[in-house]
C-alpha cells in the first residue's frame, strides 16, 4: 500500500510539472492585462515592466517570495500575513490556485471558514499561463 501511495504521489507531482512546463507565458501577459488595474511589475532597480495600479502588490519576483511581505505593500490581510508566517512562499501553482477565487483558496490554506481579500474572482482560460508570465520577473528578494 505505501508503495501505492508513493508511486501515485510521485505521478501527481510529475503531471503538476508537464502541465507548468505546457503554460503560455506569452498568453499570461495577455491575460495580465486584468491584473495590472489592481497590480504593477516593477524592478528592484525601478524599471517598469507593467505599469498597474496600487491596490495590490508589485508582483515583481512574487514566485518564490514570502506571502505578505512584499516591502512597500502594507495592506495585507491577517491572513496572508499568517500564511507567510507559517511559511507559505508563492509557487506557480499557488499563484494559478490563488488567481481563481483568491479568499476561498487563502481561506483553505490557513484553515478559516472564511476570509475576505481585496482580490475579485479572475475568470481566465488558464491560469498557469499568468502564473508562468510572472515567473519571468524575479528573482524574489
Amino acid at each position: 500500500m505505501k508503495t501505492i501511495l508513493t508511486t501515485a504521489a510521485a505521478l501527481l507531482a510529475l503531471s503538476g510539472t508537464a502541465a507548468f512546463a505546457e503554460s503560455d507565458a506569452a498568453q499570461g501577459e495577455k491575460d495580465f492585462k486584468k491584473c495590472k488595474a489592481c497590480h504593477t511589475i516593477t524592478s528592484p532597480d525601478g524599471e517598469v515592466i507593467v505599469k498597474g495600479g496600487k491596490t495590490g502588490p508589485n508582483l515583481w519576483g512574487v514566485v518564490g517570495r514570502t506571502a505578505g511581505t512584499q516591502e512597500d505593500f502594507k495592506r495585507y490581510s491577517d491572513e496572508m500575513v499568517q500564511a507567510g508566517a507559517d511559511g507559505l512562499a508563492w509557487t506557480e501553482e499557488d499563484i494559478a490556485a490563488y488567481v481563481p477565487n483568491a479568499s476561498k483558496w487563502l481561506a483553505d490554506h490557513v484553515g478559516a471558514e472564511k476570509v475576505r481579500t481585496a482580490m475579485t474572482p479572475q475568470k481566465l482560460k488558464d491560469p498557469t499561463d499568468v502564473a508562468a508570465y510572472l515567473a519571468q520577473f524575479g528573482p524574489a528578494e
